[in-house]
């Protein structure tokens, strides 16, 4: 086989499996997290809290601070905190499309209270009280760029609560 062909054929490899990982991480993004015994629950849970600037104000000094969300998730909430790079999966990219519109506010109020399996997202239960979660996510929310149906948090359904047949976490950069 001469030289171009071996390049040729290398090129088409490398792009195959780039596709192929990138559909693989998508993928991931549409699996739920929350346990399947639970999930119906947790779709189930709404924010109590108005949406508001002083809101995400406190949830940004708990994001930094006492939940300690930085360190993995990253100051901008792209999944590139300190600790981030020696996580598998890698933790939440807070700025992915597919965050916001796959999953309910509970759904993420679950993963922070209680952790998701399989991931070092740990539950902060006990160490933060239900308004702390509620005041996070309004914070992380401010990282979704606009992406996502009604604020954010999946499509609407007729009860006015955030619903869609989603997931609550992926693996990879893109979750």
């Amino acid at each position: 086989m001469s030289r171009s062909r071996v390049v040729v054929a290398l090129c088409f490899f490398i792009s195959a499996a780039v596709v192929s990982f990138s559909q693989a991480a998508e993928q991931h993004l549409m699996q739920p997290r929350v346990p399947a015994d639970k999930l119906a629950e947790a779709r189930a849970l709404t924010s109590p809290l108005p949406g508001s600037a002083d809101a995400r104000a406190k949830g940004k000094v708990l994001y930094e601070g006492k939940a300690t969300c930085m360190s993995c998730h990253g100051e901008s909430g792209a999944g590139d905190g300190p600790l981030a790079a020696s996580l598998n999966p890698s933790p939440r990219n807070f700025h992915h499309h597919g965050f916001w519109r796959q999953r309910t506010e509970g759904e993420v109020f679950w993963a922070v209270k209680y952790g998701i399996p399989g991931t070092a997202m740990i539950g902060f239960e006990g160490q933060l009280t239900d308004e702390d979660i509620w005041t996070i996510i309004q914070y992380e929310h401010s990282f979704s760029d606009g992406h996502g149906h009604h604020g954010g948090m999946g499509p609407r359904h007729d009860s006015g609560r955030a619903g869609p047949p989603g997931c609550c976490a992926g693996q990879g950069p893109n979750r």
